[in-house]
């Protein structure tokens, strides 16, 4: 039984985008207001430099938190490691103030690809240094936006000095910081440091244990049981006939990714189908504690599907209603 509230965002469709050499940012935003009005909790913006190539994130979501007024915006993924930490900590800062504390950080470290790799080299930096330069990073951008904020910093990676005046956040503590990723890693990483957790594991099954065990980490270190908010990425392409769904997904999995629908699947999850397949394959997520999804919808004109995805998001809360009370 599905008990605890859902909210349910949706991801900008940037690199879709790219990919059909529309560099015209004017219809993200105008796509992003369409989301609020269509009742989405949260907009996401992916992020990549050379990898898979898009507008970069936290300079589009400040226009997106400019010209909407409710609905949440987020990062899901932004590379941390990528970006010198103390100018992104500026612009972080800056757009959580112009979305007067909307900004949720999804952050990433980086997949173990050939293009991530290419992409790490381009900004100058070692990418087997990747995953102790966003823990680093993170803990530069917590001692920032604490309230005892300090005047210096000294980490394994970066030394600065004059940092008391700079712009505070508009929360205490500044935005919530989500991990992607699983795994026995992840997952104790998430438990002990992290505010959300934000992977795209396949199977509901085990995104429950995975998330459970995420539980026991946290309560291990001392934190309160909701402290990590349970997440979840996933594509969902909805289509009357089922068949004709699973086709077009496949197609713009081969778009984006260059592989199958079939491949990618035993990666990440992806749902195709009707609206009610679609919805009880996400309610599934949430019975196993899935507590805020990112949708990205499976096609390159994502437009057409919106409608239709709001639809599915409010059967997937209402489900979610029918029984009060915390998933913990």
């Amino acid at each position: 039984m599905v008990c605890g509230m859902t909210d349910i965002g949706v991801l900008l469709p940037t690199r879709e985008a790219a990919i059909g050499g529309d560099w015209d940012v004017s219809r993200l935003i105008d796509f992003a207001r369409r989301a609020e009005g269509l009742g989405f909790d949260s907009v996401w913006a992916g992020d990549s430099l050379t990898a898979r190539p898009r507008v970069e994130p936290l300079t589009l979501l400040s226009a997106v938190a400019a010209a909407t007024t409710t609905v949440g915006v987020g990062t899901a993924a932004l590379t941390g490691a990528l970006r010198q930490p103390l100018l992104a900590a500026h612009a972080i800062t800056t757009l959580d103030l112009v979305s007067e504390g909307r900004l949720t950080l999804g952050l990433g470290a980086g997949f173990p690809y050939p293009q991530t790799a290419a992409e790490f080299t381009a900004a100058g930096v070692p990418f087997t240094e990747r995953l102790g330069r966003l823990l680093e990073t993170v803990r530069l951008w917590r001692s920032l936006w604490s309230a005892d904020r300090p005047d210096s910093f000294d980490g394994r990676y970066w030394r600065f000095e004059g940092l008391a005046g700079l712009p505070a956040a508009a929360r205490p503590g500044g935005p919530p910081l989500w991990l992607a990723g699983a795994g026995p890693k992840a997952v104790d990483r998430v438990g002990r440091l992290f505010d959300g957790w934000l992977p795209y594991l396949p199977d509901p099954v085990e995104y429950g244990r995975q998330r459970a065990e995420i539980d026991v980490v946290a309560a291990g270190a001392g934190r309160e049981p909701a402290a990590v908010t349970p997440a979840l990425y996933v594509t969902v392409l909805p289509q009357d006939d089922p068949e004709r769904a699973r086709a077009e997904l496949d197609a713009y999995v081969r778009a984006y990714y260059g592989s199958s629908l079939d491949d990618m699947a035993t990666l990440q999850a992806f749902i195709a189908g009707t609206p009610d397949q679609c919805a009880e394959r996400l309610a599934a997520y949430a019975d196993a504690g899935a507590r805020h999804f990112v949708i990205r919808v499976g096609a390159l004109d994502a437009s057409p599907h919106l409608e239709t995805v709001a639809r599915i998001a409010e059967a997937v809360r209402a489900e979610t209603r029918v029984v009060a009370g915390s998933v913990r």
